[in-house]
């Protein structure tokens, strides 16, 4: 029997192939650690468990750290090949958001567990996260329009990866500030978080705009795109927690610096643009629901890309739940939760798909090499 193209003979051919689309997984599983304990039931028992969740998923975030820098050092040529294929380079944005969800879960999690010293490994963390969300927020778009080829018709909201994961990082930013001094670093770290949403959310906005129009002129992505459209819930939640979460933080920084009024018109600000955000996710969460169905029909080819189902809907979950504590809603919790429980059932469907996958080597396929394999 001829052996197939793409199995996997050896552990450096993981190296080989190993591409920045795994650390989505880190994404989904660490937003899912985070939504965990908010349950109102079983609170110690589900505390234990998203603890356990989130330090398996720093493990996950490590060990895809370590191949994707082997592959680096082991196949450069093949390695920067990532920087002119059309799709694998949004990938690379990954990385700092999976990221985040680390940092995020450190501050949640980890002052029971190492004390204080979360604290500070969060804050260091916090500035390589942001230095990589920028580098690759500027870079991979600067690489589309210089090095890559892209036409309407095959675009995806795939075009969001490089761009939302400074609006994930300016969310850490706000978490991380309820754990430090009131300072001018703290003031650096408030402000610049605004920032770095400005350079996220209003790009994504253009990009939505022009998904839109590829819809409606070229019809649905193929079925085995047809997850894609989930992720424009990403930048959606994302951008509402961020503002929810500095937000809440702005007054008491701001009025040490005698800008009390300013931290307060910030905090309503977040919450008035939280709503109108939300509103416009539900219009995305429905098109994404009708969009797989659609194609669900004929069946959906498993891939990678399904991951895109766990972290945009859990941010925009984490989201209306921000929301709910803060207007002390009862009926956005329930909703919230709602969301919640469908969350982890798509985790526990995608995480199993995941591992089968692993198992049999398949999903180790860089398309960035296909060529290369091809003539082997």
């Amino acid at each position: 029997m001829k052996k197939p193209l793409y199995q996997l003979a050896q552990t450096r051919d993981v190296i080989r192939q190993f591409t920045p689309n795994w650390f989505t997984v880190t994404m989904g599983t660490g937003v899912v650690a985070l939504i965990l304990p908010e349950f109102p039931f079983a609170h110690t028992f589900l505390m234990q468990l998203a603890t356990g969740l989130w330090q398996f998923n720093t493990l996950l975030f490590i060990a895809f750290t370590l191949l994707y820098l082997l592959r680096w050092f082991l196949y450069p040529q093949e390695a920067k090949q990532i920087f002119s294929h059309p799709t694998m380079g949004l990938f690379l944005g990954a990385i700092p958001m999976g990221l985040a969800t680390v940092i995020n879960g450190l501050l949640k999690f980890g002052l029971p567990v190492y004390g204080d010293m979360a604290i500070h490994i969060a804050q260091v963390l916090w500035y390589v996260d942001v230095v990589l969300a920028v580098v690759i927020g500027v870079g991979v778009p600067f690489c589309m329009y210089s090095r890559q080829e892209h036409q309407l018709h095959s675009m995806t909201a795939m075009w969001l990866l490089p761009i939302v994961a400074c609006e994930v990082a300016a969310t850490s930013g706000g978490l991380l500030l309820q754990h430090l001094a009131i300072d001018q670093q703290a003031l650096a770290i408030l402000l610049g978080s605004y920032m770095l949403w400005g350079m996220s959310v209003i790009p994504a906005f253009a990009i939505l705009t022009i998904l839109m129009l590829r819809l409606a002129l070229h019809q649905l992505p193929s079925k085995e795109l047809a997850i894609t459209g989930w992720l424009a819930l990403g930048p959606i939640g994302t951008g509402a927690l961020a503002l929810l979460v500095l937000g809440a933080q702005a007054p008491h920084v701001l009025q040490v610096f005698g800008l009390e009024s300013l931290g307060v018109f910030f905090k309503n600000a977040g919450i008035m643009c939280s709503f109108i955000l939300l509103g416009f996710g539900m219009w995305w969460f429905a098109i994404a629901v009708f969009t797989t169905f659609s194609h669900a029909k004929k069946g959906l080819p498993f891939n990678l890309g399904w991951w895109g189902l766990t972290f945009p809907l859990g941010v925009f979950t984490l989201a209306i739940l921000n929301l709910a504590q803060q207007m002390n809603a009862q009926f956005l919790q329930h909703i919230a939760l709602a969301f919640a429980a469908i969350l982890m059932m798509l985790w526990v469907i995608v995480m199993r798909k995941t591992l089968l996958g692993m198992y049999a080597g398949h999903l180790f396929f860089s398309p960035c090499l296909k060529n290369l394999l091809e003539k082997q």
